[in-house]
């Protein structure tokens, strides 16, 4: 069994919090009988409690910076030259700190040589690649850069959060223009040099201008003052600030996101540590078991009747007992069914065995290919199959699984298409309630059943010495593998009851995700065709420029040096050519981070090419490189793994490769999608919805005015525009439009007028004005936000069209800005997730439409967010498209029309 529901990704910048809770006056009181001061410890083991309370199902990951220099030390000697040394007393809690975490059996990272923030950077990054939701606890400002759609702060002493709405509330600029933000101030505290009196509202208002440190340096001839002198006098050192200050995301780590995993604590460690350090309180709550309490909203459900005392775990030898069981599963209204294999990666998997449980505390393991040395004789995998093939292909005989699309592709290779797919509990419990827990096996078992179930790494071990599943003894993998199944079955007895008095989210489970998990599981083994040859060039392509970029690097710094060594380029940068250093390390060492790196390239030209080459090389590694590799030797295809259960709002994820973020901006990113090529005789056929957020918009809120300019196809910008300026439709200007597009967006997003006036680079009142003419033009949004709003604090959830439930936990905060982002998050996900239906709704509706043609020329391959792209044979490309934006624009009946535009051409970029 494969269960890839993703938890949500808790990354704690320890550092930041021993500083701060170090000078809290209150906590520096705090030391033991003999004096070993124990303040700072106690600030931030508080503050790690709280983050397990608020976020019960986080897998939290604390990471400290290392003793000594690193890269940026290297890279700027000035960097945080000011900063004195470590206290003694504080000195001396790191050590005990470390051991205690540790003993509560979170991960803990200390990497030499880059900071916290850097490490914090690289799992957010690999965090977002794959679609996992996560939080970034500190009290750095520089962090914000850090933050998207996936990714958030949380600053856990002020109880301050922020999201992308949040970051421009605060600072009045893109998470993606901090960097430049902090380039322009500069630093004093971590010596960075910036433009001397520039302040934020200065940066702002720049960055709003000219939107990037680079059009600031290429506009400054502009700036008239002596602001103007400054920031002239400035550019050469501007390309060092923005590096310095720039969170590194590629640091190389021993372990992904996947493997940093809590463990259980260590209580007799924990207890040792508690009465060492005299931490009362925490011996108290380990001793009582407070820190075990119950959080989550939802009912847990153990019924004495259902949960039996012992269990019946078989494991099945010879043809008769199978047989026996093949009866038993006929005649069964319902059987929970699992597979064990060799991989997690569903083209690979080899079957290693099979599991059924049909009531609960009674299941049976199947074992077919253990191959250990001494291993007993199993029943032959064709054989068993070929018994089970008309069981598991018989739409009619009810099945539940825990993530049975893995099953299903799994079972594809070996000639089986598995159908009755019933229920599927990760399904089940996302559907429930999409935030309240992580949605795999183990934690549904302890959430639901007071369960804890056998962990995988308790018997095949872990890290490089891990066994596969063919090579664990059956008697060991019969009781798990028949664990995973009887569990299945209970959790479904436990959740599906709860799911059914909502009959909103029984609707979307029933209507929604269990048919589309059939439909991604033929998606997934279609698989998408690459040009490996294209890629190959365009790898090589990339290759000479890095290498004409090495030259061209070296000549500027007069001396040859290793681009990708951060302490080398430090000097160059620092030492050789002098350039002004904008921000260090917590180290002290000058940043060489991307956005120092581009806030320097505005005034200086070895910046500019660091920065080409580390984009090309990153693009190299991540896609040219490695999509080849990804290609399966069988169908010479490459194959996604598409995710339902990981986004809150309903939103589909990817991974291996995330098809959902290949980049598009530069032209060297859109060549990427150029190597995604249709198959011979074939086209690419890519059709996504235009607008469709605010469509929703328009038909949640029923406002007359949105309804007639999306039902009279006009440029719903410029209609806008019209309106809030008061000019005839042909009068807009571009710039009206674009202040008009900010506000129809930016109300989508929960923004303010403080929110806007930042975006727009206007004054609050003018932004105010704007907003006011707007909802006077569109009173009935105005309506729906607050009735909105109103109903998502008395209820404590918003739903989708369809009824998808997204709860909000942080709605009635005493935290105001907790408050405010989770009433943000009110009006924006009842049309973020109805979009999502709305798109998994098309791709039902779609798929019907081809299975019923069963025509081999037409496939449908990829989800990109509100695009669906096909293969089709180019004899029929025209009538089918037509049909398929059809298909489409009838999925579902809003009161505006729902527009799919389509494009078609040789590969995936051509079709756009």
């Amino acid at each position: 069994m494969s269960d890839t529901s993703l938890s949500p990704l808790i990354l704690v910048d320890g550092s930041s919090y021993l500083f701060r809770a170090y000078h809290v006056p209150y906590l520096q009181a705090l030391s033991t009988a003999d004096g070993q001061p124990t303040g700072a410890i106690t600030g931030v083991l508080n503050m790690i409690r709280s983050l397990k309370k608020d976020y019960p199902n986080g897998n939290i990951v604390v990471v400290f910076d290392a003793k000594g220099k690193t890269f940026r030390n290297d890279m700027y000697p000035e960097y945080k030259a000011n900063r004195p040394p470590m206290p003694d007393d504080l000195r001396s809690q790191i050590a005990p700190l470390h051991d205690i975490i540790r003993a509560m059996g979170l991960p803990l990272l200390v990497i030499e040589g880059v900071e916290a923030d850097d490490v914090i950077g690289t799992l957010s990054h690999q965090a977002t690649q794959m679609g996992i939701e996560t939080v970034i606890s500190t009290g750095d400002k520089d962090m914000a850069q850090l933050v998207n759609e996936h990714v958030r702060l949380i600053n856990t002493m002020t109880n301050v959060e922020m999201d992308v709405a949040g970051v421009i509330e605060k600072f009045g600029i893109r998470p993606d223009q901090i960097i430049d933000y902090l380039a322009l101030m500069g630093d004093k505290v971590d010596n960075i040099p910036g433009v001397e009196k520039c302040g934020p509202k200065t940066a702002v208002k720049w960055l709003l201008a000219h939107e990037t440190l680079d059009n600031v340096i290429a506009n400054a001839d502009s700036v008239k003052g002596k602001i103007g002198e400054n920031l002239r006098k400035a550019l050469e050192q501007l390309p060092l600030s923005y590096q310095l200050a720039t969170i590194k995301l590629d640091v190389e780590l021993d372990l992904s996101v996947e493997q940093l995993l809590p463990k259980d604590p260590d209580v007799s460690k924990l207890t040792e540590l508690y009465q060492a350090y005299e931490l009362r309180r925490l011996l108290a709550d380990l001793q009582s078991g407070a820190q075990n309490t119950e959080t989550d909203t939802e009912q847990k459900v153990v019924e004495k009747n259902t949960a039996p005392e012992e269990v019946d775990y078989q494991i099945v030898y010879t043809e008769d007992e199978f047989n026996e069981w093949l009866t038993k599963l006929s005649q069964a209204s319902l059987f929970a069914f699992d597979t064990e294999t060799t991989s997690l990666a569903y083209m690979e998997a080899e079957l290693v065995g099979l599991s059924f449980a049909i009531e609960p505390g009674k299941a049976a393991y199947v074992p077919l290919a253990h191959d250990y040395p001494d291993a007993p004789a199993q029943l032959s995998v064709d054989w068993v199959l070929a018994q089970l093939k008309p069981l598991l292909e018989n739409a009619e005989l009810a099945k539940v699984g825990q993530n049975l699309k893995y099953d299903a592709n799994v079972l594809s290779r070996y000639g089986i298409e598995l159908q009755g797919i019933y229920f599927d509990t990760m399904l089940e419990s996302y559907c429930l309630n999409s935030v309240a827990t992580r949605h795999n096996m183990d934690a549904l078992a302890e959430k639901f059943l007071d369960y804890k179930t056998v962990h995988f790494e308790e018997i095949a071990g872990k890290g490089a010495k891990q066994l596969t599943f063919n090579q664990i003894e059956v008697e060991k993998a019969g009781h798990y593998a028949a664990e995973d199944a009887d569990i299945t079955l209970r959790l479904h007895q436990a959740i599906y009851p709860q799911l059914e008095q909502r009959k909103g989210q029984l609707s979307v489970f029933h209507n929604i995700e269990m048919p589309l998990l059939s439909v991604l599981a033929r998606m997934e083994q279609q698989g998408v065709l690459i040009d490996s040859d294209m890629l190959a060039e365009q790898s090589q392509s990339i290759g000479a420029r890095l290498q004409e970029l090495e030259v061209q690097a070296h000549n500027i710094a007069g001396q040859s040096f290793n681009l990708g060594s951060p302490k080398q380029l430090q000097k160059i940068l620092f030492e050789e050519l002098n350039i002004p250093v904008i921000k260090k390390t917590p180290k002290g060492a000058p940043s060489t981070a991307e956005e120092v790196l581009q806030e320097l390239a505005l005034d200086y030209p070895l910046p500019k090419v660091i920065l080409e080459n580390r984009g090309l090389s990153k693009l190299k590694s991540t896609y040219t490189d490695k999509l080849p590799l990804m290609v399966d030797r069988t169908t010479g295809r490459v194959h996604t793994s598409y995710h339902q259960a990981v986004a809150a709002t309903g939103r589909l994820s990817s991974t291996d490769p995330n098809l959902q973020n290949i980049p598009i901006r530069s032209e060297e990113g859109r060549k990427i999608r150029h190597a995604f090529i249709a198959p011979k005789d074939h086209k690419i056929v890519a059709i996504d919805y235009s607008q469709i957020e605010l469509r929703i918009m328009a038909h949640l809120s029923d406002d007359p005015g949105l309804l007639d300019a999306f039902s009279q196809g006009k440029d719903v910008h410029q209609a806008t525009a019209a309106e809030i300026f008061s000019v005839e439709l042909e009068q807009v200007t571009s710039d009206q439009r674009r202040s008009a597009k900010a506000i129809n967006f930016g109300l989508i997003y929960g923004m303010s007028a403080f929110g806007l006036a930042k975006q727009l680079g206007i004054a609050r009142n003018k932004a105010q004005q704007y907003m006011d003419t707007y909802f006077e033009r569109y009173p009935r949004i105005h309506s729906y936000m607050e009735e909105t709003r109103q109903k998502a604090t008395e209820q404590g959830y918003v739903e989708t069209l369809f009824g998808r439930r997204l709860y909000l936990p942080e709605i009635k905060s005493k935290n105001a800005m907790r408050r405010k982002g989770a009433e943000r998050a009110a009006i924006n996900a009842p049309m973020q997730g109805t979009a999502a239906d709305i798109i998994k709704k098309a791709m039902l509706a779609v798929d019907q439409w081809i299975v019923e043609q069963d025509d081999p020329r037409i496939k449908m391959t990829m989800q990109v967010h509100d695009e669906l792209i096909f293969e089709i044979h180019q004899d029929i490309v025209e009538s089918v498209t037509e049909k398929l934006v059809e298909i489409m624009n009838n999925a579902v009946e809003l009161n505006v029309p729902l527009i799919a535009e389509a494009g078609i051409g040789d590969n995936w970029e051509q079709a756009h």
